[in-house]
């Protein structure tokens, strides 16, 4: 199994997308982070979470993620040689998890820079206004947006396992972060089943809503079901990918 590892993360390294997405994804969250920060400095309103401002950087830094997983799991289909794959290593079981493992290591790591990057900046640009690591709900809020971010990575190698090309896996997440999820939520009656989508059960723990009897982010659960919620969808994602696998494109037999 680590000689199937290293393998999958020497694909991974050569494609040049993977740099960029993973560095992208430390420069967003940390840019944006001290763009809200010094944005809310002077904000009077005394329900003003400081918290929000290191979290929301992370929802646009969670696409550079997702271009990551897509690609990771994705880009073998794409160019063809997952026959070739398939053929070096039958065991398909091995092989979707030796993908899974090498993408999320990388995933974790830079997901926590990127968490703690953007929650510093935002403290930093926030002036008086701003809080330290050790303060109350800090330490939930960057262990919730480091988890968060790994969950959707997660989901989003799923989604590709299922759909086996980057651009169709995009094509689904991206609508879903960017318009679905984040615009449809606030419209009444809508808000209600679309609060059970993956990114925003996620965001509770972040300190992005408030609890369930805030009228402004009304949930019917609290911050730790919301965040289960969310990896239920990636382990039921990573599950279809792997069916999907089993069950689809098998290795030419040779004559």
């Amino acid at each position: 199994m680590r000689g199937l590892i290293a393998a999958e993360w020497l694909k991974l390294r050569t494609v040049r997308a993977t740099v960029w997405s993973l560095a992208g994804t430390v420069v967003v969250a940390t840019g944006f982070g001290a763009m809200l920060g010094s944005g809310f400095r002077d904000h009077e309103d005394q329900d003003f979470a400081p918290l929000v401002a290191g979290s929301l950087g992370l929802t646009l830094a969670q696409l550079c993620l997702v271009v990551f997983a897509a690609q990771a799991i994705g880009g073998e289909y794409a160019s063809g040689t997952i026959r070739a794959s398939l053929l070096a290593v039958p065991r398909r079981d091995a092989f979707y998890a030796a993908k899974i493992i090498a993408a999320t290591l990388p995933v974790a790591a830079v997901a926590a820079v990127a968490v703690a990057g953007s929650f510093l900046a935002a403290q930093a640009t926030l002036g008086d206004q701003g809080m330290t690591p050790w303060s109350d709900g800090a330490p939930r809020a960057l262990f919730g947006g480091w988890l968060y971010l790994v969950l959707m990575a997660l989901f989003a190698l799923g989604v590709t396992g299922v759909v086996r090309r980057p651009a169709a896996a995009l094509g689904v997440m991206l609508p879903l972060l960017l318009l679905g999820s984040q615009g449809l939520a606030n419209v009444p009656g809508v808000g209600t089943v679309l609060q059970f989508l993956p990114d925003q059960a996620g965001g509770l723990l972040l300190g992005m809503a408030g609890p369930p009897d805030d009228p402004t982010f009304d949930r019917a659960y609290g911050p730790w079901t919301g965040m289960a919620i969310t990896a239920c969808w990636s382990a039921t994602a990573l599950a279809a990918g792997w069916w999907t696998l089993r069950g689809g494109l098998r290795p030419a037999r040779r004559r």
